[in-house]
């Protein structure tokens, strides 16, 4: 049996730009709970904002802090009346915990809940830590064959499967994708798995350009350099996409968006701006009767995430570019949140 310290290293953010490693107790495992010992985290671009900002919106970091969301560890200890899953189960843990009793968990939406608490959104602590205590039933085995850097990417990888329900993405369609960061690759890894093989990302990288014809993109545009409008005419025989998903938060994007679909296609709107704020030509989008859905998140996805890594449908270790050891957390954060052309995805070795 795994011998369990009494207390931990945490990564805490004491300002803006500015974290160190501290000693806190290890949490006991409330009924309902299991205590996982942490081995990878993934750095998420909310991450990145609180650390560069010290908000999003409403949300504003009290330090100390602890930030991520994205885990993937083993389950060391049980709480009072957990039978599944069993001390020793590699797991991926969902980060929201909604209150189970509102309109919105009683019809399954449990992800638009008002009173989810979600981790690493203040004042809620996140899992840069070595042991973690959350809901049995948000800590989901991984099947023989996965490692912990698997399970930790579950959570962008949902976010990029709910992204594709959200646009009914299926065979035969020819899709856009806005943004080659972690999402818009999640984003792109989903569409395949469920048969798209058309499939453009734009961006202005090219080292993330790259990497998305690395994972499979059929096109790439680098927006910057090219005629995105007239690459989009002719990757479409001049009808435009089927569908678009916008996940840079960028304006000019969801306008591009727009513009470059074809007359009843659906347009998936999952980037955060810096302003929450858009001026876009709805006119066009009326005259075209696009359909524009949004993402939050996610539900119900992560068993047909876990489900698609073990099956080899897609392989979201693939989106990593760069591992840091948690003794180099300051330097994780400040090259994820500075070196944007190279570094695309960052995941932070707790333990293991």
């Amino acid at each position: 049996m795994t011998s369990i310290p009494a207390n931990m290293k945490v990564a805490e953010m004491l300002g803006i730009g500015r974290v160190r490693l501290a000693d806190r107790p290890v949490p006991e495992p409330r009924p309902g709970e299991v205590l996982v010992k942490v081995e990878r985290v993934g750095i998420c671009g909310s991450d990145l904002h609180y650390f560069a900002h010290g908000r999003i919106g409403n949300y504003v970091v009290q330090p100390p802090f602890i930030l991520g969301h994205e885990a993937g560890g083993i389950v060391v200890a049980l709480g009072p009346g957990v039978e599944s899953p069993r001390i020793g189960d590699l797991v991926a843990l969902e980060p929201g915990v909604s209150c189970g009793r509102c309109q919105f968990c009683l019809s399954g939406r449990y992800h638009l809940c008002p009173d989810v608490l979600f981790f690493a959104t203040p004042p809620v602590d996140g899992v840069l830590a070595e042991y973690v205590a959350h809901p049995a039933n948000l800590c989901f085995p991984t099947p023989s064959g996965l490692d912990s850097l698997d399970a930790a990417l579950i959570e962008p990888l949902a976010v990029g499967f709910h992204a594709a329900a959200q646009g009914r993405a299926t065979i035969g369609q020819k899709a856009v994708v806005f943004g080659a960061g972690c999402i818009g690759l999640m984003t792109l890894l989903a569409l395949k798995a469920r048969g798209l093989t058309n499939v453009t990302i734009v961006d202005l990288m090219p080292s993330r350009l790259n990497k998305a014809l690395e994972l499979g993109a059929h096109n790439v545009v680098n927006s910057a350099q090219d005629d995105y409008l007239k690459a989009a005419k002719e990757i479409t025989g001049g009808y435009g996409f089927d569908l678009a998903f916008e996940t840079s938060g960028a304006e000019a994007a969801a306008r591009l968006s727009i513009e470059s679909v074809k007359k009843g296609a659906t347009i998936v709107l999952v980037g955060y701006g810096q302003t929450g704020e858009m001026t876009l030509p709805v006119s066009l989008a009326l005259d075209k009767e696009v359909a524009i859905q949004t993402v939050f998140r996610y539900h119900h996805v992560y068993p047909v995430a876990i489900e698609a890594v073990a099956a080899g449908l897609v392989s979201p270790r693939l989106v990593v570019t760069n591992s840091f050891d948690f003794a180099d957390i300051q330097e994780a954060l400040d090259r994820s949140l500075n070196d944007k052309a190279s570094v695309v995805k960052s995941v932070v070795i707790v333990s293991g």
